[in-house]
């Protein structure tokens, strides 16, 4: 008995993997306004804004210059009308732009979701929209909670490094932020994606811990309704007997992680132009874990903390550089006109006095 469940062992090990891991990376219907957070000083709108669990404060890469009224409101999350849609430069008319927007929808089949508008040109011309998140989603944030203010109050146990990040599944099984952590070899990517018979490309773009930028062709969106598309590796050897079998060292070398970057949305010259819309529910990922959960004798990190420090140094990075272009659009929207406009768009003028007397 006990050599044929060694037989058993050894034949399920040459096999290779049964199970793979799948998670769902980013979940929109998740990332709903739930609280209001002033975005200027003069804000007198109470409707909800801003999602509560990934509310990031970026007051602190202002500098000086600012009072403390002004970083009072230097807040942003990844809220649905917060994404950004970038068009290709010879698209990028002020039009286009206008019309090119993120906007949360209500779907009978799974709540709400993440509707995007694009205004391709008409002209005869290849063309591509990024459907992009406010900012680059930070890999090491940690646990906190967050107030109907928008204030951001750390947990105390928590360092986002060698503990659950907040855009992390908090949770196993539940859906993560836009994080997924300890991947290795990603076998397969699926977006629920709804389509409206338009013949245009999609593209997941998935950013690893080195930084590098995978665009990750899904399908064609030229089908009506809700579909899954996905993407199966072409490079995944499933089969352990073929893989190039290495030993690599444990520590203090960070776990790898993917990070969802957005989507691209490409349209060809020969197809159909102007306005195009479409929604967004999920994307899920299906991955080989890239180290083992094992049950070390010696914390390593707890000792020299290596990897604290490491990292600490590349999420100080990352949020000076989005920092730094949250402010450029804080200061804008500061100059921005405040005058009200009509249901055409256009601005609408103090009635000039008649100078008679009541």
């Amino acid at each position: 008995m006990k050599r044929m469940l060694i037989f058993v062992v050894i034949v399920l090990l040459m096999a290779g993997p049964l199970f793979a891991e799948e998670a769902v990376l980013i979940d929109f219907s998740l990332l709903t306004a739930d609280i209001h957070v002033q975005i200027t000083e003069n804000d007198q709108d109470d409707r909800p804004n801003q999602n509560r669990q990934t509310m990031m404060d970026y007051s602190h890469i202002a500098g000086g210059s600012f009072t403390y009224q002004q970083k009072a409101v230097m807040k942003t999350s990844l809220a649905i009308e917060n994404w950004e849609v970038i068009l290709s430069s010879s698209s990028r008319t002020v039009q286009s732009m206008g019309y090119s927007y993120a906007r949360e929808s209500a779907s009978r089949q799974w709540g709400t979701v993440m509707g995007v508008r694009v205004h391709f040109p008409t002209e005869p011309y290849n063309a591509w929209a990024m459907v992009k998140p406010p900012f680059e989603i930070p890999a090491y944030e940690p646990a906190a909670t967050i107030d109907d203010d928008g204030t951001i109050n750390p947990s105390e146990d928590s360092d986002g490094i060698t503990s659950v990040s907040r855009f992390e599944a908090q949770e196993e099984g539940q859906p993560a932020y836009g994080i997924l952590k300890n991947v290795g070899a990603i076998k397969a990517v699926a977006v629920n994606v709804y389509g409206l018979n338009f013949p245009h490309g999609l593209s997941t773009i998935l950013i690893d811990s080195n930084g590098i930028q995978k665009n990750v062709f899904m399908g064609y969106l030229n089908y009506d309704g809700w579909g899954e598309l996905q993407w199966n590796n072409p490079a995944y050897i499933q089969e352990v007997r073929n893989r190039d079998l290495r030993i690599y060292p444990l520590y203090p070398f960070n776990t790898p992680y993917v990070k969802f970057g957005g989507f691209l949305i490409q349209r060809d010259a020969a197809k159909v132009g102007g306005d195009f819309v479409t929604y967004f529910k999920d994307v899920k990922v299906i991955y080989d874990k890239a180290v083992l959960d094992t049950d070390r004798d010696i914390d390593d990190e707890s000792v020299w903390r290596i990897i604290f420090d490491r990292e600490t140094s590349r999420k100080i990075w990352e949020m000076e550089r989005f920092g730094q272009n949250q402010i450029l659009r804080y200061l804008e929207a500061q100059k921005q006109s405040q005058e009200p406009i009509d249901q055409f768009g256009r601005a609408v003028f103090t009635p000039t006095p008649t100078g008679e007397d009541e």
